[in-house]
């Protein structure tokens, strides 16, 4: 007797004004703070008395609602999170309190090597493209905030137009039909105009950001692929192979398990909606983040000119097709895959064919994309720390 509920808008913190840099995610951290005629300590004790459970999100892409509720209390609750969303009052103390809480955040930031990489390859790929910014803004952008500001990047996110739903659980498609309605059937067509895409530039090279710490951090990456390519699902296999596959990935066997570089290296596919790269971490400690590197971009060159091999294609298909059930381990995660998949346009069997189109990769398909994705001289590295021989290069 429970449904899960996921909300997706389309848009993300990618619908910020550049001098407005936060306001969505801003907005999207008060919408629990009070609605209606509830403040915020009300609001809190009403949705406890409900046992029931809401959860924000703002990304580069999409704001979330995730809606957790017992079925005795849907009427309650689906009221509740109408008054949230159609209601939300951002009250100047909630919007002063939320936003410290944001600027400790960003403060706690500027001192995250991790997150100092994330920034500085995010500014060279996307240049002034919203994706190259950090969502979450800067601390004079949060700072200058006004609740004005808040209330156009409400207006801005929630419409129609961009709206996906997904829902799980004791709740049939006639009475979601009904809910939705309900719940949002007032809202506005249109909402604010999405960008356009972003012109991907990564250069190969190194580029050294000073930071004093015994260890350096290394974010690497490409031009990658978009969700919709044919290709994908080839491209896919090969970064399990490669990077993705934990321990029996080629670069944890030849960094960590061979020559003790790092604890940890990976690597990841990130098909945004409006721009596709192909990611990976590595840290080390500073004398031997150059070797780490050199291995990477050999490895790099490596699947790029010889390929995988048939073992290592089929050791992928069995993780990757045997791992896929284990996503789908509670109401709210299942919500929120069944959204992700109309997001990225995909059928409504997706589920039940997606291991069949990994199971239909070809050694032929995966090499030759390794020969035409792989780009080792285009790869690109962001290095925080105090690296021994290692400079700009860019």
């Amino acid at each position: 007797p429970f449904t899960a509920l996921e909300l997706r808008f389309r848009g993300g913190t990618s619908l910020d004004d550049p001098d407005k840099r936060g306001a969505v995610n801003l907005m999207s951290g008060l919408i629990e703070e009070g609605a209606g005629d509830m403040d915020a300590r009300a609001y809190a004790r009403e949705l406890e008395a409900l046992a029931a459970s809401f959860r924000y999100n703002a990304g580069d892409d999409a704001v979330s609602i995730s809606t957790r509720f017992l079925s005795e209390n849907r009427d309650e609750v689906v009221d509740l999170l109408r008054t949230t969303i159609h209601e939300p009052r951002f009250d100047q103390d909630a919007v002063d309190r939320v936003r410290a809480q944001i600027l400790s955040g960003l403060r706690s930031d500027q001192t995250d090597p991790n997150e100092i990489a994330s920034l500085t390859f995010a500014q060279m790929a996307y240049g002034d493209h919203p994706y190259g910014s950090e969502g979450k803004g800067t601390i004079e952008s949060v700072s200058a905030l006004t609740r004005d500001d808040v209330v156009a990047a409400y207006e801005g996110v929630f419409a129609k137009d961009r709206l996906y739903v997904g829902a799980v659980g004791d709740i049939t498609a006639e009475e979601l039909g009904i809910l939705l309605d309900t719940l949002l059937g007032d809202l506005p067509d249109t909402g604010k105009p999405i960008p356009g895409k972003a012109e991907v530039n990564i250069p190969g090279g190194v580029s050294v950001v000073e930071f004093d710490t015994p260890q350096s951090v290394a974010l690497f990456g490409q031009a990658g692929i978009d969700r919709d390519d044919p290709d994908f699902f080839a491209a896919f296999v090969l970064n399990h192979i490669l990077g993705g596959g934990g321990f029996e990935s080629r670069l944890m066997q030849e960094v960590r398990e061979k020559r003790g570089l790092t604890y940890g290296v990976g690597t990841y596919l990130v098909p945004k909606d409006l721009a596709s790269v192909y990611l990976g971490s590595v840290s080390s400690a500073n004398d031997r983040i150059a070797e780490a590197i050199d291995v990477i971009r050999d490895e790099w060159a490596r699947a790029a000119t010889e390929g995988v091999t048939q073992e290592e294609l089929d050791d992928a298909k069995t993780y990757l097709t045997g791992a896929y059930p284990l996503r789908f381990d509670g109401n709210g995660q299942i919500a929120g895959i069944m959204v992700g998949m109309q997001m990225e346009g995909l059928p409504i069997d997706y589920i039940a064919t997606r291991n069949d189109k990994v199971n239909a990769v070809t050694l032929e398909d995966v090499n030759r994309v390794a020969a035409e994705l792989l780009d080792p001289d285009g790869l690109h590295f962001v290095v925080v720390g105090k690296p021994v021989g290692l400079e700009t290069t860019n």
